[in-house]
This record gives structure tokens, C-alpha cells and sequence, in this order.
């Protein structure tokens, strides 16, 4: 059993998404190795954001889901040991960085284990292996297999046995492709995370936008330089560490949150377009 879509988001109306051209789930795989890539991310005003994407339609297709879906809701747990290993890698930049979840994509029961480690030019490679849906938010026998098959492979000394469930992150997501040139451009909104009975959400005025593509700067790079946007350094699981983790040692990644995050000590209600049980795939 699936969630049923309204035609129109809230995301898609306020981005001006049905101004592009659609695009299928099989012609934006096909058109980018987005396996082995470079991120870029940036936080943009909402307003900002509708611009950009005005600015992108005659070039990239949004991707539709069918029924006119463009947009997606994203649930993704992290899981790290109980002295942080990943947290820690990331915000000390070590060359070794890795993370390790499952993404449930919410309207369509399908749920991933993947796991995003560093190669040796700083790219980003992301394994990723299919589990029922039911898996989301736990690490079993086949999932484990694998993710210690990656992090052996990447030469990061961690295991399975121990990591536990640490932070989970909640958002809206949007993707669009340039299906000639195959880069990527994915635009986040109505971001919160969860830690125990804490959350932190991120300013509804602000979107995460993120472009997936070669080492130079694509289209949507540019177009935010020239709206005076810079790229930030920015992780959905890191933010949540450490705005949500009593006791985590100050870093420039908590003060840009503070910026734009705001946190609350008891636990939110779930979303009212996320289903309350997890669907089966």
C-alpha cells in the first residue's frame, strides 16, 4: 500500500514547477552517472529559488512521478557509533568521510540502505541496495552485509555491530535534470530533524539547494553566483547532530544552522503529508 499523491504540492506551486517539462525517473538515471559525483549545496531565499528554477526551465525537465507528482517526501535515519565517528569525520574534514542510512521514499514504499563515503579526489560515491519498506530505520542481515562490504571497500574501519540509529531527517524534495549535459539540481524544503524527543526544522522561507554534477560549475551554479548565493558547506545529518546532540563541541557548521534552523525540546508531530505507518513496498 502507497500514499496518494495530491496532483499539486505545496513545494511545486511555490517553485513554479509545472512551468517545466517533465521528466521520467528513467530519463534523469539515464542521463547522469550520479553515482560518482561532485555536490554542491547552498541555502536560497525561497523567492531566489522560484527565480532560479524560471531560470532553469529552458534547459532542465523536473522529474514527474506520474499523476503530475513533483515532488517527493524524503525520510532518511543515520546511523553513527556512540562516539560519533561520522558526525566527527565530516566536521574535522577528514579525508575518510562516510554515512551510512536508509531513505524511505514515502509515496511509493521504496526504501533503500545506502552508504556515502569519499574517494581520493574528494567526489562523492554513493552505493545504494533496495530492502522492503518495512527495513526503514534498521540495519538487517542483508543490509548489513552490504554496508560493511562499502565501508571495507573504502577503507573505513567501521562495522555494523557498531552503529545504531542516530538522527532522523525529514523534507520535501524536488529534482531537476539537465537531460542533455547530465547534471542535477535538487531543491529541499520543509527540512526538520529528529534526536530522541528534540527537533530542529529549517526556516520555511529558506530551500536547500543542491546541484549534482562534474568538478566545474554547472548552469545552476552560475545562475546562483550572479543572484549573489554562495555555496555553504552543509550536512543534513551533521546539522542534526549538532543542534540536536547536548554537549557537542562548537564548529562553524553549528552557527550556520543556528542562522537558519530553529529547534524544539519536545517531539513534533508527523507531517501531515507523511503516512504514520511505513508502507509496504
Amino acid at each position: 500500500m502507497t500514499v496518494a499523491p495530491p496532483l499539486t504540492t505545496p513545494l511545486a506551486v511555490r517553485l513554479g514547477l509545472a512551468e517545466l517539462r517533465g521528466a521520467t525517473l528513467a530519463e534523469v538515471d539515464a542521463a547522469a552517472a550520479l553515482q560518482h559525483r561532485v555536490d554542491r549545496k547552498y541555502l536560497v531565499p525561497l523567492d531566489r529559488a522560484r527565480r532560479l528554477v524560471a531560470r532553469l526551465a529552458d534547459s532542465h525537465h523536473v522529474l514527474d512521478l506520474g499523476d503530475d507528482r513533483r515532488t517527493t517526501n524524503y525520510l532518511s535515519t543515520y546511523f553513527d557509533t556512540p562516539e560519533l565517528a561520522a558526525w566527527r569525520a565530516h566536521v574535522q574534514q577528514r579525508r575518510r568521510r562516510w554515512k551510512v542510512r536508509t531513505r524511505l521514499y514515502a509515496e511509493d514504499g521504496l526504501c533503500r540502505v545506502e552508504v556515502k563515503t569519499k574517494d581520493g579526489r574528494g567526489a562523492t560515491v554513493k552505493h545504494a541496495l533496495r530492502i522492503p519498506a518495512a527495513g526503514y530505520g534498521e540495519l538487517t542481515t542483508g543490509a548489513a552485509e552490504f554496508v560493511d562490504e562499502v565501508l571495507a571497500g573504502a577503507g573505513v574501519p567501521v562495522t555494523v555491530k557498531e552503529l545504531s540509529a542516530a538522527v532522523e531527517v525529514r523534507y520535501v524534495r524536488a529534482a531537476l535534470a539537465d537531460l542533455r549535459h547530465g547534471s542535477r539540481v535538487t531543491l529541499d524544503s520543509t527540512l526538520s530533524c529528529r534526536h530522541d524527543d528534540r527537533t530542529a526544522a529549517l526556516d520555511p522561507g529558506q530551500v536547500l539547494v543542491e546541484t549534482k554534477g562534474g568538478a566545474r560549475p554547472a548552469l545552476a551554479d552560475r545562475l546562483l553566483l550572479g543572484m549573489g548565493v554562495r555555496p555553504v558547506s552543509l550536512s543534513k545529518y551533521v546539522i542534526g547532530q549538532s543542534l540536536l546532540s547536548p554537549g557537542l563541541p562548537d564548529n562553524d557548521v553549528r552557527r550556520l544552522a543556528r542562522a537558519h534552523f530553529t529547534t524544539e525540546t519536545h517531539p513534533a508531530p508527523l507531517p501531515a503529508q507523511l503516512p504514520e505507518r511505513i508502507p509496504a513496498a
